[in-house]
């Protein structure tokens, strides 16, 4: 597996298409083509034809994406971890994540897309994705590996998807949206990650969903555990424990991972140097950007000047 600052990413994910950039800082954003319905169910294979088998660049969406592979060679990057293309696996890509598909050979499967505007209409509830756990805003996101009985159950539920998806059936979003929470329920049974999954009412759970919403929102700024828990109007101490105790995580450790993503992002696919980076990202001096990168990724940010 290619580490995920080596020249083999600084090569696969070129600088060239730059010009797709909406601002300075965001780069190839992919929406979704019918954003009225919310919702999109095609094949792996079906892409794969569409693109002739030539990877996309890496791009982002603003949508959630499911892939449920039944077998492929290749590689799925998100965020800049690198995973393998295998068989019987699920992969979870949150909104505004980074991804990069490419395949050795036609892969099989389904690709599920859907809209948060998708869930509230066929009631289900945003903080039903959060509470499920399979989608990740940064840090790693590793498919959900499937053993063959259960990867048969969720092809059936995607090819009763699709069809509806295609067809003209009078209420096929609300049957699609019923298929599809039935499909993420079943994901999460299977998925180690949640095992001790909380009732909706666990307030625990929801000071952890709202400090990662403030990550999203404040890592540019806050850099500290002491201003979420300021603004949680809890203290420290007891943020960090419920952080650990429900991700094995610290709450540090959550900060630190969004500013790496973020900083991930500008240096593959900006022209920023790291002192503008580090500036973007709130940190005042360079000196420290570039010791607090060097900490958490064991490389210089200076690192693609020499390659």
């Amino acid at each position: 597996m290619a580490d995920k600052c080596s020249p083999f990413f600084l090569g696969l994910y070129g600088k060239d298409y730059l010009s797709n950039f909406i601002s300075s800082v965001e780069f190839e954003r992919i929406h979704i083509k019918n954003e009225e319905v919310g919702v999109s169910i095609s094949r792996m294979e079906s892409s794969y034809e569409e693109r002739k088998g030539i990877p996309g660049h890496p791009h982002r969406h603003n949508f959630y994406t499911v892939l449920l592979v039944d077998k492929a060679t290749g590689t799925h990057a998100i965020d800049f971890n690198e995973y393998i293309l295998d068989q019987h696996q699920v992969f979870f890509v949150a909104p505004d994540q980074v991804h990069h598909v490419v395949e050795d050979q036609e892969p099989k499967g389904f690709v599920i897309l859907f809209t948060d505007d998708f869930l509230m209409r066929n009631n289900i509830p945003v903080n039903f994705i959060d509470q499920l756990k399979l989608f990740h805003d940064f840090g790693q996101a590793p498919p959900l590996q499937l053993s063959e009985e259960e990867h048969r159950q969720l092809a059936l539920y995607c090819e009763e998807m699709l069809g509806l998806f295609e067809g003209d059936l009078s209420l096929k979003a609300e049957a699609i949206g019923a298929l599809l929470k039935l499909f993420l329920i079943r994901c999460n049974n299977v998925c180690s990650l949640s095992e001790n999954i909380r009732p909706e009412n666990d307030h625990s759970q929801a000071i952890l969903l709202e400090f990662k919403q403030l990550i999203n929102q404040k890592h540019k700024e806050w850099h500290a555990t002491s201003h979420y828990a300021r603004a949680l109007n809890i203290s420290s101490d007891y943020l960090n424990r419920i952080v650990k105790a429900k991700t094995d995580k610290t709450a540090k450790e959550h900060i630190q991972s969004r500013i790496i993503v973020a900083a991930k992002r500008l240096l593959h696919f900006t022209d920023f140097s790291s002192k503008e980076i580090g500036y973007e990202l709130g940190f005042s001096e360079a000196a420290n950007f570039s010791a607090f990168f060097k900490k958490c990724v064991g490389l210089s940010p200076d690192f693609r000047q020499n390659h």
